[in-house]
């Protein structure tokens, strides 16, 4: 088990919270655009928000979740669903920030995952793979099934493919003893960047004609 620093766990879990609200935005924006009522609104935000990291600790073995032994994630999606329950008609316009704020989301989520296994199991790369993908994209797979949609990572441009790619870079990173902060930070740039480029550039993996 590889122990990291008390301030570098400060550091995951405000990165974590982070992410958590990046994802219960996209929920709100999900759950609004299907004419959800204001309690529908919260459920999805939270849903989207704790639901990778919920399936991340429950195969890593730490129990109770994070997200329900500690309130502060299901206060940040129920603030979250209601501010945007209320902002929403200014925001509608601007859709390109539901992608934004899913593509943040997708890129701290893949590091959180991906640091919490390094804690746990060391230099292990499927374990790493497993927790930040799980992660990143379990939130959203549930958000779009719960609106009776296709979830976007199975549809859609460079989705999974963005936070494995953020997965392989952090392990390289560690792999050259840059400090875990510096790792971190670079998983999310990648991550996130690669998911905006492909979104503006339409990239797409091969599918069958």
């Amino acid at each position: 088990m590889t122990e990291l620093s008390s301030p570098i766990q400060t550091i995951v879990l405000i990165l974590d919270l982070f992410g958590t609200m990046a994802f219960a935005v996209t929920g709100a924006f999900k759950a609004i655009e299907h004419k959800a009522d204001i309690v529908g609104i919260i459920i999805l935000a939270t849903i989207t928000g704790v639901a990778g990291g919920t399936i991340r600790d429950i195969v890593l073995g730490h129990f109770p979740p994070r997200s329900i032994s500690d309130p502060n994630y299901v206060i940040i999606t129920t603030v979250t669903g209601i501010a945007i329950f209320f902002l929403y008609p200014k925001m509608q316009k601007h859709w390109n920030l539901f992608l934004k704020f899913d593509a943040i989301g997708l890129g701290v989520f893949t590091a959180i995952g991906a640091t919490l296994a390094y804690q746990l199991f060391g230099m292990n790369f499927l374990a790493m793979a497993m927790a930040g993908m799980v992660t990143a994209v379990g939130g959203g797979i549930l958000r779009d099934m719960f609106v009776n949609e296709i979830p976007m990572v199975f549809v859609k441009e460079l989705y999974a493919s963005a936070s494995f790619l953020g997965v392989v870079v952090f392990y390289i990173l560690l792999l050259v003893n840059l400090p875990i902060e510096l790792v971190t930070v670079g998983s999310i740039l990648v991550t996130t960047i690669m998911r905006l480029v492909a979104m503006k550039y339409n990239w797409n993996l091969p599918k069958v004609r």
